[in-house]
């Protein structure tokens, strides 16, 4: 079938059933045709699809003309990037990004001048909203509460016309039900005389309003409801009314109760407002300030449609670039099993000594100032791999990305019991419980990222024989290799980052591996994307499949890190255990950062895995886990037996995480300069630890043994 050109229609019947609410009866189309969109799951590239774009602002896409929508995105509050010579188009709303690709470049003109409507629109409502905001640039809540008036103003407008067009319809059919009762009377009399009426047919008497003008019941509830709005915007109007201008704006908390983790003093309570949080209330109570700047406010004013323009890279941009690259979020990794590699039994007593070693709760100081405008940097970069650009100290936390590679470890004793199960279907469910773990860390991290490590940093922890290394350069890669009774974890950690105007996309790549016992099970994570960047709360959303293969008996088990909508819950995983046949063993609930169930029946669970309770003051400290307060803490144990290529010796690192803003600044152009000068000299270091086998990373084996001699005859020299 010849796809079919894109031709502007006035209007159409509604594009089926799938979504009712969304495609009301007869709405006006503004522009509609074929066009290639790239499938949501990795590797499957693109698929034609059939978009239609209504004069509402809404697009959505079907399989085919009248089927049922299968998904849809407000371009009101989208950032729509193109690129000049290509015929690609990303629209990226709150709530979706859509990639898609026109069939021809006429096609691509008529889409971009159906959406640049949107986009003109967009930008006269915040120059209206800058009018008047202007000398008040603390007062958010006037724009707000005008357009909410607004809204009300229509929705009266809309529930008279509704009320008008029933009562043309009562009344048209009050004349009917007339007319039929004229006929049905002449027929009677015409019958009454045969066989005096005992054969005649029965007649329903049919109901007729007296009163079509009176409203109906539904229409006064709509009324009812209306009044109630009414009367909530003008009780707000006088709360909001007035505007801070003395410096000390006051400070709104949110109106649920805070949770046993969130309690705090209420000295601290204005200190947490520059950590990013959580996208939803009801998941981490935590107030917030409305002490903006103007460059803040007149940057929130942006959130409508935008159109950004991409720069087109050729193959070879970045090969030979000597900039050190300050960030690449990584959430994957990719190796193989060394299967020469043993426990060293000599580590047992400094890995009982790091369990029973008291460590922190806290880091030294509150972290300083906030991240800056992120957008500011972004929206330069739009459709970039972000591992290239390098920002301020400032948008960093004090952990290197080795580091948190290690925190997607941190609840490897769900690996102890899996290699203590006999049972296979068991097994697999903690291996599964395990996998999601590893991104319960993320749940407050969503404002900052880690320090890109030097080529040949190492980290270390001893608590479950965790060894990182960074192997490559451009682009960046990381091994890392963990063990415990019975199990091995390797892997390789690296990814892509890109921003399409709203979201920061984080695409991992390569596969994870363990090896319990005698079975192997190997996975990929889903990407995951940072919301809401250019205003609002930012937060972490991981979106896709993750399939967990047991190479040893073909078992499987399908993860689904599901979208959060709207009004359903968030971060919600859940999955199948299938055996080799298909056959499904069992089912697995829950969410990323609270707990993992496996269903016994309709009624009764079996907690796999719940998430440890968050500091008191996590938001204080930048969002860390108990777990990741710990890593870059040298504890008497581990001092004067760490190599002095391990990240805790990052001067920039530690002088952020003591609240020395300058210093870390300095530091880390300082530790960037004397690498990029190891790489003029041709002095570059190689991975210690790891060996590239295939296109697979490798641990070698040895970092151990070698620390237990005290690194003597190893000749590691210093990175900064």
């Amino acid at each position: 079938m010849a796809p079919r050109a894109s031709v502007p229609i006035v209007s159409r019947p509604s594009l089926g059933s799938g979504l009712p609410s969304i495609a009301p009866s007869g709405p006006e189309i503004l522009h509609e045709g074929w066009v290639l969109k790239k499938r949501r799951k990795k590797m499957q590239g693109f698929a034609r699809r059939y978009f239609t774009l209504y004069k509402t602002g809404l697009l959505s896409y079907s399989f085919e003309p009248g089927q049922a929508v299968r998904d849809h995105i407000s371009l009101h509050h989208a950032a729509i990037s193109t690129a000049p010579g290509r015929k690609d188009i990303h629209i990226d709303s709150d709530t979706a990004t859509f990639h898609i690709k026109c069939l021809s470049t006429e096609e691509f003109d008529q889409w971009m001048t159906a959406f640049r409507r949107f986009i003109t629109l967009g930008s006269e409502a915040r120059r209206s909203a800058s009018a008047r905001v202007i000398g008040i640039p603390g007062n958010k809540s006037g724009p707000i509460l005008e357009e909410m008036g607004s809204s009300l103003v229509e929705l009266e407008s809309a529930i008279i016309a509704l009320q008008e067009t029933l009562v043309s319809k009562a009344q048209k059919s009050q004349s009917l039900n007339r007319k039929g009762e004229k006929e049905r009377v002449k027929d009677h009399s015409k019958e009454g005389s045969s066989v005096f009426g005992l054969f005649k047919k029965c007649t329903h008497s049919v109901h007729v309003d007296p009163h079509p003008d009176q409203p109906s019941p539904h229409v006064q509830r709509l009324y009812s409801i209306l009044e109630t709005l009414k009367s909530q915007h003008s009780s707000l109007k006088p709360a909001y009314g007035h505007v801070h201008l003395d410096g000390n704006p006051p400070v709104h908390g949110s109106p649920l109760p805070s949770t046993e983790e969130e309690e705090e003093s209420p000295e601290l309570a204005i200190n947490k407002f520059s950590t990013p949080l959580t996208r939803r209330s009801n998941r981490a109570s935590v107030a917030t300030t409305v002490s903006d700047s103007v460059n803040e406010w007149f940057d929130a004013l942006e959130d409508g449609p935008q159109e950004f323009i991409m720069d087109v890279e050729s193959p070879q941009d970045g090969a030979g670039i000597e900039q050190q690259p300050s960030q690449i979020q990584t959430n994957d990794s990719h190796s193989t099993v060394d299967d020469g590699s043993s426990i060293d039994t000599d580590m047992e007593d400094d890995r009982k000594t790091a369990q029973n070693h008291p460590e922190r709760t806290d880091l030294p100081p509150l972290h300083v100032g906030d991240e800056g405008s992120l957008f500011a940097i972004l929206k330069k970069n739009v459709g970039k791999d972000l591992s290239t650009i390098t920002f301020p100290v400032s948008f960093n936390e004090p952990l290197t990305l080795l580091q948190r590679a290690a925190e997607e470890t941190e609840y490897y004793d769900l690996i102890n019991q899996a290699a203590q199960s006999n049972d296979s279907t068991e097994r697999m469910c903690y291996v599964a419980a395990f996998a999601v773990s590893g991104y319960a860390h993320t749940r407050h991290r969503s404002g900052r990222k880690g320090f890109n490590p030097m080529l040949a940093e190492t980290f270390e922890d001893a608590r479950m024989k965790f060894i990182a290394e960074k192997v490559c350069h451009n682009p960046l890669e990381m091994a890392y290799h963990a063990e415990g009774a019975n199990w091995e974890l390797s892997a390789t950690s690296s990814g892509r980052t890109k921003f399409w105007g709203k979201s920061l996309e984080i695409i991992p790549l390569g596969t994870t591996r363990l090896k319990v016992g005698e079975d192997i099970f190997e996975w990929k994570k889903p990407s995951s994307f940072m919301r809401n960047i250019m205003v609002g709360t930012k937060y972490l959303e991981h979106c896709g499949d993750l399939t967990i293969d047991n190479i040893r008996d073909g078992s499987r088990c399908v993860l689904e890190f599901k979208q959060t909508g709207y009004w359903g819950a968030s971060n919600v995983v859940s999955g199948t255990v299938c055996l080799e046949n298909g056959t499904v063993a069992c089912q697995l609930e829950g969410k990323w950062d609270d707990q993992i169930s496996q269903m016994l029946d309709t009624s009764h669970f079996r907690v796999l895995w719940r998430m440890h309770p968050f500091p008191k003051n996590t938001h204080e400290y930048y969002g860390f886990t108990s777990f990741g307060i710990t890593l870059n803490e040298i504890t008497s144990d581990i001092a004067g037996k760490l190599p002095p290529t391990d990240s805790r010796y990052r001067p920039d690192v530690r002088a952020l995480e003591n609240g020395d803003l300058d210093t870390a600044e300095g530091e880390k152009l300082r530790v960037e300069e004397v690498q990029r000068e190891r790489r003029r000299r041709g002095e570059d270091r190689t991975p210690r630890w790891f060996k590239q086998v295939g296109g697979e990373w490798v641990y070698v084996g040895g970092y151990w043994e070698a620390r237990q001699r005290g690194w003597k005859g190893e000749g590691i020299q210093p990175l900064w």
